[in-house]
């Protein structure tokens, strides 16, 4: 079974599923209407009420958790946390709280995910579909074929966002309705024409907001389906009720009726943007594409290796040389016994990476290289991720006081050990047989290798003392001992 937990602007959600042939069967679900996203002062911080209700929902969490047994759990924060300008002091206690890591993660990996839940639970391999997504701080946009993205766009508009701006202590009239709709439109009105209908058949809505705006639709029966008559219908009578707390309907739960006329707003500007004619809703989305990664990197099919393999391909890499690094700093790692593997594959893409730089310039390729990574597009990676690999990739050379910081970390610092000693030795032209090399580190570095490696590459023994000078540097003591 796997864990899927979205830490959205609007609410906390869990899943819990079992993978069960073709489809990922949800056997348990929990909701939180936290609304981070109304939780940020007006200097962009989470305020202290807003992280105790946070934590406090992650606790309750962790018990529902705890209950399972479970494959794997992954944590996936989104549009408020990636804003937050104190999100790095609140995540170590939401973390502690949890008893799981969380990823912030962009919104086009949340877009991706949210596909990929959207594409499984439909299973038609051939349609040619566009995915609405409104949270509660960002709307998604993704057009595909199948269970193939050709697009993906994050925008920074949802459903608390535009409840907050435009309905300002829950007042609803025709004129802040118009205007929280013209600020949507004006959102989505570049980035619409590779949405128009021409590239897809079918619109779903994915998100809590439209499932719930398309139930109340449904149930008062204000038009066919999800479409501009039956939208403004809607709107009509939400105006009408005049304040968030008189809107009572069937089908809307009084907890949402305070950002529902956000989402509503923010679903009008599509459909007109769009020419969207029906929008069918459907229940799957980020969760269920969160336990689809889950279950697809269990099954090593990680869509990380493809996003790697990828980038090599754009920035014509020798993939040769990248496999010939990655596989020598495995080995080195490997013998250094890691406490953790927390690194084993981060280390393993940074490796095929640590070239890549060099699409901008031989001089300096690794900072170059560095900046590309952590900035890049990669799906299925988070930003921690990329910080990460960016940090091991700047570390591939030169002095080690610009990671000096982390090597306090032994992990980390005997994943660079690793990538530093296999491109040294890649560049040496060395045939590495690792049953005749020992490489250990605890307080300090102990290398030994056949002395004919030295002799035979004269290159070696001044890169291995340079090794030896930089690492002194940072305080740690380097021994090369030569073996018959």
């Amino acid at each position: 079974m796997y864990a899927a937990v979205d830490l959205g602007s609007n609410s906390f959600r869990l899943a819990i599923g079992r993978h069960d042939g073709d489809e990922i069967r949800v056997v348990k679900t929990a909701r939180e209407p936290i609304r981070l996203a109304a939780g940020l002062d007006a200097s962009g911080n989470l305020t202290e009420a807003a992280m105790q209700s946070a934590l406090s929902c992650l606790k309750n969490f962790r018990a529902v958790l705890e209950a399972y047994e479970l494959e794997a759990v992954r944590v996936v924060a989104t549009s408020t946390l990636r804003l937050a300008r104190n999100a790095a002091a609140f995540l170590p206690a939401a973390e502690q709280a949890i008893g799981q890591p969380i990823e912030i993660i962009s919104g086009e990996e949340e877009g991706r995910l949210i596909y990929m839940g959207v594409s499984n639970a439909l299973n038609l391999p051939g349609e040619r579909r566009l995915v609405i997504d409104i949270g509660g701080g960002s709307t998604e946009l993704i057009l595909g074929r199948g269970s193939d993205i050709e697009r993906v766009e994050s925008f920074s508009i949802g459903s608390v966002k535009q409840s907050l701006s435009f309905f300002v202590g829950g007042r609803v009239d025709g004129p802040s309705f118009e205007a929280a709709i013209l600020s949507a439109r004006s959102h989505f009105e570049d980035a619409a024409p590779p949405y128009h209908p021409e590239y897809w058949k079918k619109c779903y809505g994915s998100s809590g907001t439209i499932r719930a705006i398309a139930d109340i639709i449904e149930k008062n029966k204000l038009g066919n389906g999800v479409t501009a008559v039956s939208l403004e219908a809607l709107k009509k009578r939400f105006i009408a009720a005049g304040h968030v707390s008189k809107m009572d309907m069937p089908g809307l739960r009084p907890d949402r009726a305070g950002t529902i006329v956000g989402g509503l707003a923010v679903l009008i500007a599509l459909v007109h943007e769009l020419g969207v004619a029906t929008l069918t809703p459907i229940e799957a989305g980020l969760r269920v594409g969160v336990m689809w990664d889950l279950h697809l990197r269990s099954t090593k099919r990680d869509r990380r290796d493809q996003s790697v393999r990828a980038f090599l391909q754009r920035f014509q890499v020798d993939e040769a040389r990248a496999d010939r690094v990655a596989e020598y700093a495995g080995a080195l790692y490997a013998q250094m016994k890691p406490v953790t593997d927390n690194y084993t594959r981060l280390l393993s893409w940074s490796a095929l990476l640590h070239e890549v730089g060099m699409a901008v310039s031989q001089t300096g390729y690794h900072k170059h290289a560095c900046y590309m990574v952590e900035n890049a597009d990669l799906p299925g990676f988070t930003t921690r991720d990329q910080k990460t690999m960016g940090r091991l990739i700047v570390a591939q050379k030169g002095n080690l006081r610009k990671v000096g910081e982390f090597l306090a970390d032994a992990d980390f610092a005997k994943a660079v050990v690793a990538l530093r000693l296999a491109i040294l030795f890649m560049h040496s032209r060395i045939e590495i047989d690792f049953t005749e090399l020992r490489l250990r580190m605890k307080n300090r570095i102990e290398l030994e290798l056949r002395r004919e490696w030295v002799t035979g590459h004269p290159t070696v023994s001044y890169w291995m003392e340079k090794e030896q000078e930089l690492w002194d540097e940072v305080g740690v003591d380097f021994s090369i001992r030569a073996t018959a």
